[in-house]
């Protein structure tokens, strides 16, 4: 009898997709301030990390975006080092695309809660976001800071639009 090779191939664990309004990262020529973002989420299953999607609702000015992972104390809203990063150069052509940040593979634990942030030196990208229109807060927290503030703010009722793909 011939072994079965088993297929990894990424699928969804979390979708957010709900996209109403944008949040600006990076900065502009004329305003020294950087601007950041970040995701929140809790893990559904266990598995193999394999990428992050977000979507760039407009690319302004485009360039080099930075990604990075991290576990995440709900409690005490605070982000751990950094588990893993990725780079990728996003273009004018990206707008209204989903930007896949490649991941190398790390396991992701069911019930952990994970947080992830973007930022860029030079480039300015709107990403797209939902913030949410009835009584109930997204799951997870979007995060929003700048280079004046760099602790920032987490909001319920804001989640960016985001996928994360595993490997089962």
């Amino acid at each position: 009898m011939e072994a079965i090779k088993r297929v990894n191939r990424p699928y969804p664990v979390i979708t957010q997709v709900e996209n109403n309004t944008t949040l600006w990262i990076g900065h502009l020529a004329s305003d020294p301030t950087d601007h950041f973002a970040g995701q929140t989420f809790t893990c559904p299953a266990s598995g193999d990390l394999n990428n992050i999607q977000v979507y760039s609702a407009m690319v302004h000015s485009p360039g080099e975006v930075m990604l990075s992972l991290h576990a995440f104390e709900e409690q005490a809203k605070s982000w751990g080092p950094v588990l893993a990063s990725a780079t990728t150069v996003i273009e004018k052509n990206d707008e209204d695309t989903w930007i896949r940040f490649e991941m190398p593979p790390m396991p992701l634990h069911k019930n952990a809660t994970y947080g992830f942030r973007l930022y860029t030196d030079h480039a300015m990208i709107a990403l797209g976001e939902g913030a949410a229109t009835g009584q109930t807060p997204f799951k997870g927290q979007e995060w929003h800071a700048d280079s004046n503030n760099q602790t920032g703010q987490f909001y319920n009722y804001f989640s960016l639009a985001f996928k994360v793909e595993m490997c089962a």
